[in-house]
C-alpha cells in the first residue's frame, strides 16, 4: 500500500526494527515484537514548516513554582493512594482485571469531583444506556457529569476542547484508535498514540485525566511498557471476584508515597470504603486455634494488623510441601530453615503451608517474627494466648533485628486490644508509652520469643 510500512514493535518496552526479532536488544524480552502497518511520515522540511513559536526554552532561575492543586475524590482511601488527592494536568492510569470493578469506582468517584469540576466520562466499551444504568443504581447523578460514547481519539480531543472538562475518564485506553494509525484498536501503536495524545491535552489545559487500562494474561498492563512510564501514577486494582474485598494499590506515583494501599468492599450499591481493615481482618479471627498469630505490617503511613496461619501436617512424600498464600515463598523456606537449624524442629518430615488472611501480602521483614512463631505453634500444634502480636525481622543466626516504625505499630495494636506485644528488644525506648495494662515484650532471638509465647496446648 502506497504511503505505508511495515515495522515491528516490541509490546514491552516499545523498540521498533525493521524485520521481527526473537529477542528484544532494549529490554532483553524474547518474543514480544508485533507487526505494525504506520504511514510513512512528511519530509522533514515541510515537518520544519509547522514547528510552533510558543514554546520556548526558559532560564531555570525564572521559572515559578507551580501551584498543583489537589481535588478530593470523595474516597478517602483513594485519596491515600494518590497522595492525598486528584493533581490537576496529571494522567492516572488505573488497570486490574475484568469485572474488579474499576468502572463502579470511576463513576462513583464522578459524583464526588462533578461538585466543584466538570467532568467529562468518555466510554468506549458500554453505551449510555447501559452507563445511566449502573448509575442509577450507584446513585449517581449530576448536571456536571458528561457522557460521550465514542472510540475515535480526534473526536475525542475535540469534544473536550469544546467541553473544556476539569476532569476526563477514558474507559478505556485500549478502545480508543486514530484514523492516522492504520492499525487495529488495541494495538500496541494505536494505544501509545492514544495515550500520549491524551496526555499532552492533559498537560497543556490542565486537566487530569484517570486511563483505564487493561490487563494481560500474565496479569500485567496490556500494550507497550512505555505507557507506564508516560503517566503520572500507576494504580492496580486487585482482588479475587469471589471475594467482596478489593485494594487499590499504587505501583507508580510522582506525586506521592507507592507504600499506601485503600481497601474497599464491593457491595450492592457500588464500592464501599474500609477505613480500619485491622478490625476486618481480626474479626473473622479463630479462638483457641494452633498455627495463628497476630502481626502488624506498614503500608505506607498506615499500620495494619494481620492474622498469619500456618498448617504442618506429616508428608506423605519424600519431600516436604512449601505453600505461602501473601508471602514470599522462598522468605519461607529461610524461617524454616532458620527453625529447622536452630531450634532443632523437623519441618523437613512435614508440609507446610502459610496464609494471610484478608487477602494482603506481606512484603517486609517485620513480618519474620510473627511467621515462625506461628510455624512453630503449627507444628507442636500449642495455641499462642489471643492478646499476644509479635513483629520483627529474623535474621539467619536466629537473632531478631529492629524494625521501622515502631511507634505505629505499637499503638495500632493497643487500639485493638493486645496486651502482650513481643517486639525487638533494640526497639523498645523511653519514648515509647503504652498503657500499665499492657506488657512490651522485648527479645533479641528466636529463643528468647519461644519463651514468651507460654503456649496451651490446643483443645
Amino acid at each position: 500500500m502506497k504511503g505505508v510500512k511495515l515495522i515491528f514493535v516490541c509490546r514491552e518496552c516499545g523498540a521498533t526494527s525493521p524485520k521481527w526479532l526473537g529477542k528484544c536488544p532494549e529490554c532483553g524480552t524474547w518474543n514480544t515484537f508485533d507487526e505494525v502497518e504506520i504511514k510513512e511520515k512528511q519530509h522533514a522540511s515541510t515537518i520544519n514548516n509547522k514547528i510552533s513559536t510558543k514554546n520556548r526554552a526558559e532560564k531555570f532561575s525564572e521559572l515559578k513554582m507551580p501551584e498543583y492543586i489537589r481535588t478530593k475524590t470523595g474516597m478517602t482511601e483513594l485519596d491515600r493512594v494518590l497522595g492525598g488527592g486528584l493533581v490537576d494536568s496529571s494522567v492516572v492510569l488505573l488497570s486490574g482485571e475484568p469485572g474488579i470493578g474499576k468502572s463502579t469506582l470511576l463513576l462513583q468517584i464522578s459524583r464526588e469531583l462533578s461538585r466543584t469540576r466538570k467532568v467529562l466520562y468518555v466510554s468506549g466499551e458500554e453505551s449510555k444506556g447501559q452507563l445511566k444504568l449502573r448509575a442509577e443504581r450507584l446513585g449517581v447523578e449530576g448536571d456536571s457529569i458528561y457522557l460521550l460514547t465514542e472510540t475515535d481519539l480526534d473526536s475525542i480531543i475535540a469534544e473536550c476542547e469544546s467541553l473544556k472538562p476539569d476532569v476526563i475518564i477514558m474507559d478505556s485506553v485500549q478502545t480508543i484508535s486514530s484514523e492516522n494509525i492504520t492499525s487495529a484498536p488495541g494495538s500496541i501503536t494505536q494505544v501509545r498514540e492514544g495515550a500520549l495524545t491524551l496526555i499532552n491535552y492533559a498537560k497543556n489545559s490542565g486537566a487530569a485525566v484517570f486511563l483505564v487500562g487493561h490487563v494481560n494474561k500474565e496479569g500485567g498492563i496490556s500494550g507497550p511498557k512505555l505507557l507506564e512510564h508516560m503517566v503520572d501514577a500507576v494504580l492496580y486494582f486487585e482482588g479475587e471476584r469471589t471475594n467482596s474485598y478489593r485494594i487499590i494499590r499504587a505501583i507508580k506515583n510522582r506525586f506521592g508515597s507507592t507504600n499506601e494501599i485503600g481497601v474497599f468492599e464491593m457491595g450492592d450499591k457500588g464500592l464501599v470504603e474500609i477505613p480500619n481493615p485491622s478490625e476486618v481482618v481480626m474479626a473473622e479471627r479463630p479462638k483457641n486455634t494452633s498455627g495463628s498469630c497476630a502481626g502488624c505490617v506498614m503500608q505506607g503511613t498506615r499500620p495494619i494488623i494481620t492474622e498469619i496461619q500456618s498448617l504442618v501436617t506429616k508428608t506423605v512424600f519424600p519431600t516436604g510441601k512449601r505453600t505461602a498464600d501473601g508471602f514470599d515463598n522462598n522468605r519461607m523456606g529461610l524461617l524454616i530453615a532458620v527453625l529447622e537449624k536452630r531450634m532443632g524442629l523437623k519441618f523437613y518430615e512435614n508440609d507446610v503451608y502459610i496464609n494471610v488472611a484478608g487477602g494482603l501480602h506481606l512484603d517486609e521483614p517485620s513480618a519474620d517474627l510473627s511467621i515462625a512463631m506461628a510455624l512453630i505453634s503449627g507444628i507442636t500444634d500449642r495455641v499462642i494466648p489471643d492478646e499476644l502480636i509479635a513483629f520483627g525481622e529474623i535474621g539467619l543466626s536466629g537473632e531478631v533485628r529492629a524494625v521501622s516504625h515502631i511507634d505505629y505499630r505499637v499503638k495500632e495494636a493497643v487500639r485493638l486490644g493486645f496486651t502482650k506485644i513481643v517486639l525487638p528488644k533494640k526497639n523498645i525506648t523511653s519514648s515509647l508509652q503504652v498503657p500499665q495494662s499492657v506488657e512490651l515484650i522485648g527479645v533479641s532471638n528466636i529463643y528468647q520469643a519461644l519463651a514468651c509465647m507460654k503456649m496451651k496446648k490446643a483443645d
